[in-house]
C-alpha cells in the first residue's frame, strides 16, 4: 500500500500511497473538507482543477450533521459530495479535544454534548469506526486523545495508555466493519495515532507500542496546540526512527508552509490544516515572496495577480485590486477566490517539494523557501 520512491538528506522520503480510490503521490497535502465541503464555496470538481490528490472529512461534524447513516444511506461519503478521489476522515478525537468544557472521558470513550443542538452524545473507538465505516473514507484514523500543551506528565502517561488500548479496539472494530457484505469501502485503512506532547521518551514508548500493531500508516498527533515550532521540531526527531519506513508518516493539523518544508526534512509523508482555506477567508494569502493581506490599501490599484509565480486560475484571471475589491465590498466571491488560490498553492508546493526530492535537490529548495514562504510581507 505504501512504496518508498527515494530518500534525501535529513530524512525526507519520496513515496507512493494506494488507496482504494487512487495512488497518492507523497509527500502530499490534504484539503480539508470539514462537512464534506471546503469552507469557502470550493467544490469537489474545483479541488480536482486545484490539484487536490487526497480530500479530508471530519468525523465528529458529519455524524451531528447530516448524520454518518444518512451519508451511508447515500452511498456514502464519495458519492455524496462527488468526490472520486482518496477521502481521510479524522476520529473525532481533535473536535473532542476542542470541546473540553462539555465532555467526559472515561475508558468507554467520551461523552460530550453537541456544539450544535447540545444533545448528549457518545463515541468511543467502536463508535468512532462505525461512523467512519459509514462514511466509506480510504482511511479512517483511529480514536484518540488529544492532550493540551502544556499538562503534567502524568496525565500523559495515562492519556497514552489508554490511547494504546483504544487503538486495539479500533482494529478489532474495522476489521469487522470491513469484513461485512454491505461494508461502504472495505479497503478503508485504518491509521494509528501517536501520542505524548513533548515528552520524548513517552512518545517513543507510545510508538514502540501501536507500531507493534502493524497498521497502514502512522500519524504523529497531539502537535500543534501550544507547543513552539522547534518543540514540534524536536518531537518529530525523536519519534521518527521508531515510525515504521515501510508505512506512510502523518503530520496532524500542521502547518505553515515553513512548517511542512521542515517536516518533510524530517521524514513525514502527509499533512493536513485548515489554515489555507482559513486564511484566505480573511484575506491572508500566501506567494512564494511571503504571505499577504490583500485588504492593505497598497493593493487597491495593484494591477498584479495575487502571485506573479502562481498558475492557478485565479492568478491567471484577476488582479490584486479586483479581489480586494471584492473583499471591501463583502462579496462571496472573494472568499472563493483566495481559498482556491492558497489550495492550489499548497497543492503547488508539494508537488515542488516532490520534484526536488526525485532530482535530489531538497535540502538546496528547503534552504530557499523554508523561511521565506512563512515571512508576512
Amino acid at each position: 500500500m505504501f512504496k518508498l520512491l527515494a530518500q534525501n538528506e535529513g530524512h525526507a522520503r519520496r513515496g507512493e500511497l494506494t488507496t482504494a480510490h487512487g495512488v497518492v503521490q507523497t509527500p502530499v497535502f490534504m484539503n480539508v473538507g470539514t462537512a464534506a465541503a471546503v469552507k469557502g464555496a470550493v467544490s469537489a470538481a474545483d479541488l480536482r482543477a486545484l490539484g487536490c490528490q487526497i480530500e479530508l472529512s471530519n468525523t465528529y461534524h458529519l455524524h451531528v450533521r447530516p448524520g454518518d447513516e444518512l451519508v451511508r444511506d447515500m452511498g456514502g461519503l464519495h458519492r455524496f459530495m462527488t468526490w472520486d478521489g482518496p477521502i481521510l476522515t479524522d476520529s473525532g478525537g481533535f473536535q473532542i479535544f476542542s470541546l473540553a468544557g462539555l465532555r467526559k472521558i472515561t475508558e468507554q470513550g467520551v461523552a460530550f454534548h453537541s456544539h450544535v443542538d447540545g444533545r448528549r452524545l457518545f463515541i468511543g473507538p467502536e463508535e468512532s469506526m462505525r461512523i467512519q465505516a459509514n462514511l466509506g473514507s480510504d482511511i479512517a484514523m483511529a480514536f484518540d486523545e488529544c492532550v493540551k500543551i502544556p499538562s503534567p506528565r502524568a496525565y500523559f502517561e495515562s492519556s497514552c495508555d489508554r490511547t494504546c488500548r483504544w487503538l486495539v479496539r479500533c482494529k478489532a472494530a474495522l476489521t469487522e466493519y470491513n469484513a461485512r457484505p454491505d461494508a461502504v469501502n472495505p479497503g478503508q485503512m485504518l491509521f494509528g495515532i501517536n501520542q505524548g506532547g513533548v515528552y520524548h521518551d513517552l512518545r517513543i514508548r507510545h510508538m514502540q507500542a501501536i507500531a507493534a500493531l502493524d497498521l497502514p500508516g502512522y500519524a504523529i498527533g497531539g502537535l500543534a496546540v501550544g507547543e513552539t515550532h522547534e518543540e514540534m521540531y524536536d518531537t518529530i526527531e525523536a519519534v521518527e526512527p521508531y515510525m515504521p519506513a515501510d508505512r506512510p508518516r502523518y503530520l496532524m493539523g500542521v502547518g505553515t508552509p515553513g512548517n511542512i518544508l521542515e517536516a518533510v526534512w524530517r521524514g513525514v509523508d502527509m499533512f493536513d490544516c485548515v489554515m489555507p482555506a482559513r486564511n484566505g477567508r480573511h484575506a491572508h494569502l500566501f506567494t512564494k515572496q511571503g504571505i499577504i493581506n490583500l485588504k492593505n490599501e497598497r493593493y487597491a490599484r495593484d494591477s498584479s495577480p495575487i502571485d506573479p509565480a502562481c498558475d492557478c486560475p485565479v492568478c491567471r484571471r484577476y488582479s490584486r485590486a479586483y479581489v480586494r475589491h471584492l473583499f471591501k465590498a463583502g462579496e462571496m466571491l472573494a472568499m472563493r477566490l483566495a481559498v482556491m488560490h492558497n489550495l492550489y498553492f499548497y497543492n503547488h508546493l508539494m508537488q515542488e517539494i516532490r520534484d526536488a526530492l526525485d532530482a535530489g535537490a531538497f535540502a538546496a529548495y528547503r534552504a530557499e523557501y523554508a523561511q521565506r514562504l512563512d515571512e508576512r510581507i
